[in-house]
């Protein structure tokens, strides 16, 4: 991620994604809970599977492959729109991150680890712990991308606000929990179904973001 943004112009719209993600992984990595993570191990996990959906996302969207998730096409055909604000690419980006990756990491990482988390056990509680981090912390992390010109005026003009009550990060977060746990019970030809359905509402969510005015 610190290669991506070290490459991209301020006038790529990945850049605001990749950006805001490693400040937040960064924010994670840094401020754990009072007491420690109960399963650091799968917390690990866990953001390396994510992350590594993210970057093979785009690595494929730039190798010109056909398997890319429409969710990601959304933000990935929208890098160099003009008249975007960085939030909006921002919240794009995550939307394809949470809403289609997250619960394929959560039920990845439940495989390598041979656990099925419960909702009282040391694994949900770290999972919960990051969303508490993530309300603390996106505040802070948001203002970096109403800096320039286009930022400000969004905020001015209440734009920043009106996204971000369309869009709820810990809301998506706790949907995925539900999701992946929904996906765990379903079969191979049935789990596909609902992971093509998914990503297709979530490339439609991450369109909306875009063309937001």
């Amino acid at each position: 991620m610190q290669s991506i943004d070290a490459t991209l112009a301020d006038a790529d719209g990945l850049k605001w994604f990749n950006r805001l993600y490693l400040m937040v992984t960064d924010q994670v990595d840094m401020r754990p809970p009072a007491g420690g993570w109960r399963d650091a191990d799968w917390l690990l996990t866990l953001d390396v599977v994510f992350a590594g959906m993210y970057l093979r996302a785009v690595a494929g969207y730039l190798n010109g492959e056909d398997t890319v998730p429409s969710s990601w096409q959304a933000l990935m055909e929208a890098r160099h729109r003009t008249g975007v604000d960085r939030i909006q690419f921002a919240l794009a980006g995550m939307n394809a991150h949470i809403n289609r990756d997250l619960a394929l990491a959560l039920l990845t990482t439940d495989a390598q680890r041979s656990v099925v988390p419960a909702a009282d056990g040391p694994q949900h509680a770290d999972y919960e712990a990051v969303n508490e981090l993530l309300n603390a912390v996106m505040p802070e992390e948001l203002t970096m991308l109403a800096v320039d010109t286009l930022g400000v005026l969004a905020q001015d003009t209440g734009k920043v606000g009106r996204l971000l009550a369309f869009w709820d990060l810990c809301k998506a977060r706790e949907l995925a929990w539900d999701f992946a746990n929904h996906l765990r019970g379903l079969p191979g030809v049935g789990r596909a179904v609902a992971m093509n359905a998914q990503d297709q509402m979530t490339g439609v969510v991450g369109r909306a973001i875009l063309a937001f005015v």
